[in-house]
């Protein structure tokens, strides 16, 4: 009999965190490596949230918490989607979790049963598809399209449902992709989900406040008032507020599901960390004018990297409308050989070359479910994406057909 789980072999290691920590690890051997696999901003907490972490401490607000988030912070988040989104959720609608992955994953793991099926759009952050399968799930992909912006169609979703469909997962703007829907786009995919009463939508909401060229950030349950009951708004800390470390994420929903996801985290983790809740308190409710500073800071950077990379020969790399990642297509360099004898077979094959041959890590376009790509975060300082574009685009030119 076999010591580890069965369901263990549904599931593989997160790409994202594999090649970043191999960036640290060649790091440490003395490589100059530049690391743009990791989803996480360059620049620090703002002090005031800092500050009421400190507070927290030097408060002794130390101890255990509820399960599934101190009141305050409940309030501050039903607060922000009233406030953000027209959304009106009382406390007893939210939940509070260690990082928004932990959110997705309570959601699931309380609902999915054995062939349930679960609608991902691709590209897809690579959690997604795991975490379905862990819970009993199979995910079913729907492929973006590219001239869409790697947007799926009304179509294209309402030919993957089915009747075991208990899911559709909603990400914009998109990990890895950085795509936008916009309000019209995002209503003919909820009028898709009206015609199915029995199918639940995850709307994953955590680059909200990343948004750029006046781009306007709309939710499902906002769009379309009738998928209030059967949505989960699910969003965090993390990245509009550069909170990575301090690990929390929260979503609204109907009571039936938070109850649920209560008490998936309640024989888990149980709560958040309490200081880390205290400080997202005054993320809600403090200072917001830095994120617009902040989207500045991003819009400039992703000028620089969709410029940089479109002046690399194989390369083509579309405008994102959000988020701090681009997602260019390495079509033309698939069939060559870089100049260190590599064979370039996938996008896969060409970024782990590109690792050893010029110290850049990204990640391969399969690990999101739609080659041949690859995801760059530009969630770093300017002179290092710049530095970063000279060496793809050297490896670019190194590459000649075998």
């Amino acid at each position: 009999m076999p010591f580890l789980s069965e369901t263990l072999a549904r599931v593989k290691p997160s790409p994202t965190v594999a090649v970043t920590q191999l960036a640290r690890e060649l790091a440490a051997q003395g490589r100059d490596i530049i690391s743009l696999g990791a989803g996480e901003p360059d620049f620090d907490t703002p002090d005031n949230i800092k500050a009421a972490g400190i507070a927290a401490i030097q408060a002794g607000k130390t101890k255990y918490t509820a399960p599934d988030g101190i009141p305050e912070l409940k309030q501050a988040i039903c607060d922000k989607f009233a406030r953000e989104n027209g959304l009106a959720y009382e406390p007893s609608q939210i939940s509070v979790s260690t990082g928004g992955k932990q959110v997705l994953y309570n959601a699931l793991m309380a609902t999915l049963n054995p062939g349930d099926e679960v609608v991902i759009p691709a590209p897809y952050w690579v959690s997604y598809p795991d975490i379905v399968r862990l819970g009993g799930g199979e995910p079913v992909i729907v492929e973006g399209e590219r001239q869409l912006g790697f947007k799926i169609t009304p179509e294209a979703l309402e030919a993957a449902i089915t009747p075991k469909t208990k899911w559709f997962i909603f990400n914009s703007p998109s990990n890895p992709t950085g795509a936008g829907y916009t309000r019209d786009e995002l209503k003919a995919l909820t009028d898709v989900l009206m015609r199915h009463p029995l199918v639940w939508v995850m709307s994953d909401d955590m680059y909200e406040h990343l948004t750029f060229d006046g781009f306007e950030f709309v939710t499902p349950a906002q769009v379309e008032p009738g998928l209030y009951e059967r949505t989960l708004t699910c969003n965090g800390v993390s990245k509009a507020y550069a909170m990575t470390g301090w690990r929390i994420g929260y979503a609204g929903g109907p009571k039936v599901l938070i109850d649920a996801m209560r008490k998936i985290q309640g024989q888990s983790t149980t709560n958040p960390c309490s200081i880390s809740q205290w400080a997202a308190v005054e993320a809600l409710n403090g200072p917001q004018d830095f994120l617009a500073t902040n989207c500045d800071l991003f819009k400039r950077r992703r000028d620089l990297v969709v410029a940089g990379l479109n002046a690399c020969p194989g390369i083509t790399c579309a405008v994102p409308e959000g988020a701090f990642y681009v997602y260019p297509s390495v079509a033309d360099c698939i069939g060559k050989v870089s100049k260190g004898g590599k064979a370039i077979v996938d996008d896969e094959a060409f970024c782990t070359a590109l690792l050893e041959e010029e110290g850049v890590a990204v990640v391969f376009g399969a690990a999101f479910g739609l080659s041949p790509y690859f995801r760059v975060s530009y969630a770093a300082a300017d002179e290092t994406l710049a530095e970063a574009c000279v060496r793809i685009k050297r490896f670019c030119e190194g590459l000649h057909n075998g």
